[in-house]
């Protein structure tokens, strides 16, 4: 294993300070694990809150700023935070209106935001829960019952986070988060797996002329291990899988990422997303906005995963809202 940490162990805490001493727009609370804004959450607006292992940055901790995430509670590596870090970070950025959970579904995140949720409550705080399940590659795995939650979560943040920002109120940011999951599908391919600083191999073996299909970000199996194909084909399987699932229409539009798993050049990238916007554009299918590189990575996997989300008129609007992350900055 060749990684450029100090131990294993450390790799988290490690991480953590080089956030806090690369970002000042951020409040890095090191004892707690809990990542916060600066100028904290105004009076009367909702607060968004996400979190899950870590390991797959810029997801959750990149996306905490002006538009979308108030509050960000990252684990050690693939694995899920506490509730008390959660109940921590809520209680950090709760600005009187409220905080939106914004949970992938993977059976320790849902378990322990669930445990939170209801430690919140004891304290006099209201806490909508939003879960997140776009994966379309399987149905069940090793970490959840139902979708895994992937590259989607972007979107819920991104678009949840500025119905926020303009003083929507609590049930109308949950129900706008549930909708942008509800449109968004996902489907990952992965050319090799992710090792994680404790194991120091790789998580699973895969041959030079082999891919993963289907495989979910922390290296879960996917649909089946076949032949290593061209972009067109394994772009063709994804979509494939993701229309099958959420048909779009001529003259629908669409908002699509194109996102590395953490170990993809950005040229293959763009040609993936070239192939992606032929079969959209053969379907008569609008992308009105799009994203390419890395947002969801899986350590050092090398492979890319395709989201489409059915947009509407206004997820495209709120899409377009200022936003100021580290990871995601535009009109701000």
């Amino acid at each position: 294993m060749k990684k450029l940490i100090n131990a294993p162990e450390a790799v988290l805490a490690d991480a953590l300070s080089g956030i806090a001493a690369a970002h000042s727009g951020l409040n890095v609370d090191t004892e707690n694990k809990v990542i916060t804004r600066t100028a904290g959450t105004r009076a009367g607006k909702v607060a968004l809150l996400s979190g899950g292992g870590s390991g797959h940055e810029p997801l959750h901790g990149g996306f905490v700023g002006l538009g979308m995430l108030d509050a960000a509670c990252p684990g050690e590596v693939f694995t899920s935070p506490v509730p008390g870090q959660m109940l921590t970070a809520a209680q950090a950025v709760d600005g009187g209106a409220g905080v939106v959970f914004i949970v992938k579904n993977y059976t320790g995140d849902v378990l322990n935001f669930q445990m939170a949720a209801e430690l919140a409550a004891e304290e006099g705080l209201s806490v909508e829960t939003v879960l997140v399940d776009d994966d379309v590659a399987v149905r069940d795995s090793t970490y959840t019952a139902g979708r895994r939650g992937t590259g989607a979560t972007v979107f819920v943040e991104k678009i949840a986070g500025a119905l926020a920002e303009q003083g929507a109120d609590l049930a109308a940011v949950a129900e706008m988060a549930k909708r942008v999951n509800a449109s968004s599908r996902s489907f990952a391919v992965a050319l090799t797996a992710c090792t994680t600083p404790a194991s120091g191999k790789p998580g699973f073996d895969l041959s030079e002329h082999e891919m993963e299909v289907g495989v979910g970000i922390h290296g879960e199996p996917g649909r089946r291990r076949e032949k290593l194909r061209p972009a067109k084909e394994i772009v063709a399987t994804a979509l494939d899988a993701i229309l099958d699932d959420q048909p779009l229409a001529a003259g629908d539009d669409a908002i699509v990422m194109v996102n590395g798993l953490g170990a993809t050049p950005l040229i293959e990238l763009y040609v993936v997303f070239n192939e992606v916007a032929q079969v959209l554009a053969a379907k008569n299918v609008t992308i009105a906005r799009s994203l390419v590189g890395n947002y969801v990575t899986s350590l050092d996997m090398a492979g890319v995963s395709i989201t489409v989300c059915k947009a509407d008129a206004d997820m495209l609007a709120l899409w377009d809202a200022p936003v100021n992350t580290p990871a995601l900055r535009w009109g701000a």
